[in-house]
């Protein structure tokens, strides 16, 4: 049995060669935390990139990008974001952007030809596609792979279903091109057949499968990459309750299931009341979380550096909490006597 990991995430700092890290919590933050305090166990992800930036002597750049539906980065940092990549204020090299899928499928429509009724069906087709969501988000990794400008982009995702769908898109996508390159050779001539009766030129048909090819490959080198420990990690973010532990379980051992490295847990809201209180609340409450913190140390102690964070009294929103709060994810936390 090998001794407890650093309860930080100053491994992650150590680790130079990281590319890509995403920060997550878990479904049911929605549904019992509501809508303030549920930005509280995902602002990891913001504090993460705040760490990066504040303690790369290399002044390389950085982007956090969410990939939620309900983005909350504006919020944290108290500025507005949109789907372009936007220069954070205070900072050189950090940059932030929100992907807004209604926005991009409607710009998609524009560029195309298609326009009044047919335009209108082809948004509306398009919103009730399944998985929009994550493949517009994966549009924007794919052209993250092509220009690299950025050194270590982090993303704020959604909660753990939303996430999974979202990871296992290059694979499920890799595999529906693989098989449409192998049709190419056979139904190709045929296209090119149907194309010029309709009044097309023949090789629009070769152009499509080579776009797609194309595509396949830049695919391919995501999957690659997110599966590669060196350029990829994983922090969950959960806080100590069943459920909450529940869903980090069942979110570690999907990301198994895909490859993709974790081995840091970030646990979110823990109490820490004095000795010397008469709250009867606090001290059950301290008990429950007690009891399953204790539970995710025995299933994660071996592999996992485990970081405790105190709930706060105030929201951490805006450059100078972020980065107060940010301290606890290198420093371990110690409760005033």
């Amino acid at each position: 049995m090998s001794e407890t990991l650093e309860p930080t995430l100053q491994n992650v700092l150590d680790q130079t060669s990281l590319k890509w890290i995403f920060c997550g919590m878990q479904d049911h933050h929605v549904v019992f935390l509501g809508y303030t305090t549920r930005k509280c166990p995902r602002i990891s992800a913001v504090d993460c990139t705040y760490i990066l930036v504040t303690r790369d002597a290399s002044h390389a750049s950085h982007v956090l990008q969410s990939t939620d539906p309900a983005h909350n980065l504006s919020d944290a940092f108290g500025q507005k974001f949109s789907k372009d990549a936007t220069k954070v204020n205070g900072f050189d090299n950090l940059y932030a952007m929100e992907i807004d899928p209604t926005s991009a499928i409607q710009e998609m429509v524009e560029q195309s030809d298609s326009n009044g009724m047919m335009g209108s069906m082809m948004q509306d087709l398009a919103f009730a596609i399944p998985g929009v969501d994550e493949a517009m988000s994966f549009a924007e990794i794919m052209k993250h792979v092509k220009s690299m400008e950025y050194s270590v982009i982090v993303f704020d995702t959604a909660p753990t279903g939303h996430t999974l769908r979202f990871l296992s898109f290059p694979t499920v996508l890799e595999k529906a091109l693989g098989k449409l390159s192998s049709l190419s050779g056979r139904i190709g001539p045929m296209l090119n057949q149907m194309t010029s009766m309709m009044g097309g030129q023949a090789d629009q048909t070769e152009d499509m499968f080579s776009k797609l090819e194309s595509m396949r490959a830049v695919i391919t080198e995501v999957n690659t990459q997110f599966k590669d420990p060196e350029k990829t990690t994983f922090v969950c973010v959960c806080i100590s309750e069943f459920l909450s532990l529940y869903e980090t379980e069942r979110l570690v051992q999907e990301l198994t299931t895909y490859e993709i490295d974790t081995h840091n847990i970030v646990v979110n809201q823990l109490l820490f009341p004095k000795q010397s209180s008469n709250c009867e609340h606090c001290r059950v409450r301290q008990g429950m979380q007690q009891k399953y913190l204790n539970e995710a140390h025995e299933l994660y102690d071996e592999f996992f550096h485990i970081v405790q964070l105190p709930l706060l009294t105030e929201e951490v929103r805006g450059p100078a909490k972020l980065k107060d709060f940010s301290k606890m994810l290198v420093t371990p936390y110690k409760p005033a006597e």
